[in-house]
């Protein structure tokens, strides 16, 4: 007999809807193991408790939950497109049932194909993205609510690391837990989040699953006057757009655009980056978002993640943290300094950044993919490519190896699903969300 039917290792966001569907379905014994505190003792200004504890990431994030499958992550190559649909429908549900807001923005088809066309003009790609936005204060609040109220439903253990998967000859026995303790489970839901994507290589490795390396994204994040940036937020709130260098032909899209947002400092391990969130509520004069350059490598070189983590290392050097620099110095080739930017009309609504020169950190082809992507951009919104548009870097978003999974989400050994951002798989609330559903369900068909 085993201690628990399911060990869930991590509680970010796939974690907890595993953990929300098999409790809804009457599982009983089922034990979760996080790192990281409970929401309730989470604090931004704590390091570790940015990106690990109850809620993950997201629990610090502006809480977009985008509805598009083809926005988010890669689930759409592994999941039937009804079956990935039928999730991403029940994970918004719970959203919802928790407190999510039902107004969603994305505009009307109408609108959809005229800035396609817009877009299309300007040498883009407009990806339709529906999103409802939660807001980084109001999101904090839901995961307190679903944590209290998978609480009576299931073991929760905070402040408690996985160790090791533990399998002998292929055949699941459970996880062990750094303290000594081991864990008999017959089935395990690892999701160890992005910021566990070094130990899921790990246990990958050690359990001989294949897994396959996924891209680094490298980029600014661009703030702006929100004025400037209306005719794409008040309509779309969040605009996906794809853009192909001319010079290069490398991909560059925008990520996470925050209307009346603010630029705040991102910290990983030893690395500090830069992101940005709004509130649902509370609003700042200026609009951001991030350009994302995707970096991709063969041979002899394989591991993107390490080339990304060498750029914000330099960043960090150089800067001591994030760096900030007008546009208008970048063109002209001379750094910021701090009288240049108390000039700036601009006004940063991160403070902490320390005035640069960003053509010092990253290299030439991604900086000129970049300045490529905002002038394309200016012709959609007039103004974006103003000498006071500031740029913070760097932005470095890591992907976790891709481990082989089945449409179920199972590894080559039975009864060991991986899911989320640590499977390399989704890169948002909704489809990390989803994949925690998807991975239950098949547990469940097997029980």
């Amino acid at each position: 007999m085993t201690d628990y039917e399911v060990v869930i290792i991590g509680a970010g966001p796939a974690g907890i809807f595993a953990a929300l569907t098999l409790t809804g379905a009457g599982v009983e014994r089922i034990l979760m193991v996080e790192q990281g505190r409970s929401i309730d003792h989470r604090r931004r200004s704590r390091k570790p408790d940015i990106l690990t504890g109850w809620g993950g990431a997201g629990a610090f994030s502006d809480g977009k939950l985008t509805l598009s499958p083809e926005v988010g992550g890669f689930l759409g190559e592994l999941v039937p497109p009804e079956r990935l649909a039928a999730a991403l429908e029940q994970a918004d549900r719970l959203w919802l049932e928790f407190g999510a807001p039902r107004e969603i923005f994305g505009g009307n088809p109408d609108q959809i194909e005229a800035f396609q066309l817009r877009a299309r003009l300007a040498g883009m790609s407009f990806v339709p993205s529906p999103v409802r936005h939660i807001g980084t204060e109001t999101c904090r609040r839901l995961l307190t609510s679903i944590q209290a109220h998978l609480s009576g439903r299931c073991e929760i253990r905070t402040g408690t690391r996985a160790q090791e998967i533990v399998a002998r000859g292929g055949v699941l026995e459970g996880v062990r837990l750094e303290d000594g303790q081991t864990i008999r489970a017959g089935k395990v839901i690892c999701a160890p989040g992005r910021v566990g994507n070094e130990w899921m290589r790990r246990q990958a490795d050690g359990l001989g699953l294949g897994r396959r390396p996924n891209p680094v994204d490298i980029g600014v994040r661009l703030e702006a006057p929100a004025a400037i940036l209306t005719p794409l937020t008040e309509v779309f709130y969040e605009s996906k757009l794809v853009y192909y260098t001319a010079t290069f032909d490398d991909k560059v899209r925008t990520f996470c655009m925050n209307p009346y947002g603010e630029v705040v400092v991102e910290k990983a391990g030893d690395l500090i980056s830069v992101n940005g969130h709004s509130y649902a509520k509370k609003r700042t004069d200026n609009t951001n978002f991030a350009l994302l350059v995707s970096a991709t490598f063969t041979e002899p070189f394989d591991d993107p993640a390490a080339y990304g983590r060498s750029i914000a290392k330099l960043a960090n050097l150089l800067g001591g943290g994030v760096i900030v620099q007008r546009l208008g110095d970048l063109q002209a080739g001379r750094r910021t300094t701090e009288e240049r930017l108390e000039r700036c009309l601009t006004r940063p609504t991160l403070k902490q950044a320390t005035p640069g020169d960003l053509s010092y950190v990253l290299p030439y082809r991604i900086l000129k993919d970049i300045m490529e992507m905002i002038e394309a951009m200016e012709r959609i919104t007039p103004g974006l490519a103003d000498r006071y548009t500031l740029l913070y870097g760097v932005e470095v978003k890591f992907y976790s190896q891709r481990v082989e999974l089945s449409p179920e989400l199972e590894t080559a050994i039975p009864g060991l699903y991986v899911i989320g951002d640590g499977a390399g798989i989704t890169r948002g609330l909704l489809q990390a969300s989803a994949s925690g559903i998807i991975a239950a369900e098949a547990v469940l068909a097997q029980s």
